[in-house]
């Protein structure tokens, strides 16, 4: 029977399942997922309502693009196509430092909002987390970005025709025809155009780059323009002033799925790049910390060695073979142990020809009491009863009085322990 009173399956278990829930914890918290999943019902790719973009992150997941969504603003930096989707209260001159300074760093996709939209009551009828419900039509007013754009809302509807989109290679509807917004501008490229009026739906800035995949998709040709080499480089800017086209109320269509997943290929520019949908703008941004960084690489690698260390030190405490060992004393008990320990002490000291004469006198005064000898006052007298003695036994030992004098005079350990020893087998003669 155990002498424990806990099952040790069932410790394991416990222990195991509070250091999994820590360093889940842990990760969330550097994370940022303690910040919930965004689905408020704003116009961003945490939102799963109309105006939401949800459902364009996990139809390209499901299309092996790789999507990321960020809530750090080091992913301005981010070499990825950055998708941004600012509310209308957004500040236009951080969202022009945002684009200017990715002019270098890579393509831009730019959402404009333009639903007014609240959350659904939760008493409404089939009515889930995160839906909305679409009020007003509004054009954002971000003063200091896209300034040479005019940006407007009108009905794109002729008759019972459908408002309709037109695109290189395909067309569609869109969800709603009575406000569509479109942007116009001298050095707007249409990218997709409303069909009836030709109105632009979306599309990039002609700055003189070379977008070989844009320029073939575009409506419109572009004019070549005379810019150094270097302003060749740059990465392009596409704006969607319709955001119908791709958010949540949109893709409920097949041409408009269609449509997005043309539009990212075209805009990321060559297959591999990454497509970064930012959260920063719509109020999910999250500053770095320790705990951020022990869950980003390069540090990840460290991170990830001392939990397998910690876990190797836990198993082998929970399989330790045997009960604990008790601690000994630093010194034992018995008399064997205490002479161990003077003769390393004097040994350490290197103080062992002070020990010489005390231990002849010791040996003396001992084999006196043990011969039943008188005391006197004179200690060679003394010495030459114990000689006299010594003679009476067989073999003819050497004298103790000799043994002792050569004890006395040694100078080196060796010669030490040498007359240490005959003098205690003289002592061993005599007391047989």
């Amino acid at each position: 029977m155990s002498d424990s009173p806990f099952n040790p399956k069932a410790a394991l278990a416990m222990v195991l399942f509070g250091a999994v829930v820590f360093i889940g914890l842990l990760w969330m918290l550097g994370s940022g997922m303690t910040k919930g999943s965004g689905n408020d019902g704003g116009e961003h790719v945490g939102g799963k309502g109309l105006n939401g973009y949800a459902a364009l992150a996990s139809y390209l997941e499901k299309r092996d693009f790789t999507v990321r969504r960020s809530r750090s603003k080091d992913a301005y930096n981010d070499e990825g196509l950055l998708v941004l989707t600012p509310p209308h209260g957004a500040d236009g001159e951080e969202l022009q430092k945002i684009v200017s300074a990715r002019r270098y760093v890579g393509p831009t996709l730019v959402i404009t909002p333009k639903w007014q939209a609240m959350r659904a009551p939760s008493n409404a009828k089939g009515a889930k987390k995160g839906w909305v419900v679409l009020a007003d039509a509004e054009t954002p007013q971000w003063k200091g970005f896209l300034d040479n754009v005019a940006a407007d809302i009108a009905p794109m509807q002729a008759g019972e025709t459908k408002a309709r989109w037109t695109s290189t290679g395909v067309e569609g509807a869109l969800p709603d025809a009575k406000a569509v917004q479109s942007g116009k501008a001298d050095d707007l490229i249409p990218l997709v155009q409303g069909q009836q009026d030709g109105r632009v739906l979306a599309g990039y800035f002609n700055d003189g780059g070379f977008y070989p995949l844009l320029n073939a998709n575009a409506l419109q040709e572009p004019e070549e323009i005379d810019v150094d080499e270097e302003d060749q480089e740059v990465f392009p800017l596409i704006v969607v002033f319709e955001p119908d086209l791709i958010n949540n109320y949109g893709m409920s269509q097949q041409a408009n799925a269609r449509l997005a997943e043309r539009f990212i290929r075209n805009a990321r520019g060559h297959d591999g790049v990454p497509i970064v949908f930012d959260m920063t703008l719509n109020g999910y941004a999250s500053s770095a910390n320790l705990l951020t960084l022990a869950f980003t690489p390069p540090f990840l690698a460290a991170t990830l060695c001392m939990l397998i260390a910690g876990l190797v030190v836990g198993w082998r405490a929970f399989l330790r073979f045997g009960p604990p060992r008790q601690t000994t004393r630093a010194i034992a008990f018995g008399k064997r142990a205490l002479i161990a320990n003077a003769a390393a002490l004097i040994q350490r000291t290197k103080r062992l020809h002070l020990v010489a004469t005390p231990y002849a006198d010791h040996v003396r005064e001992r084999l006196a009491k043990a011969l039943a000898l008188p005391r006197l006052a004179d200690n060679s007298a003394t010495e030459a009863a114990i000689d006299r003695a010594l003679a009476g036994r067989s073999g003819h030992p050497a004298p103790f009085s000799t043994a002792a004098l050569r004890l006395r005079r040694a100078s080196r350990s060796s010669d030490i322990v040498k007359a240490a020893q005959d003098l205690h087998a003289l002592e061993r003669t005599l007391k047989r």
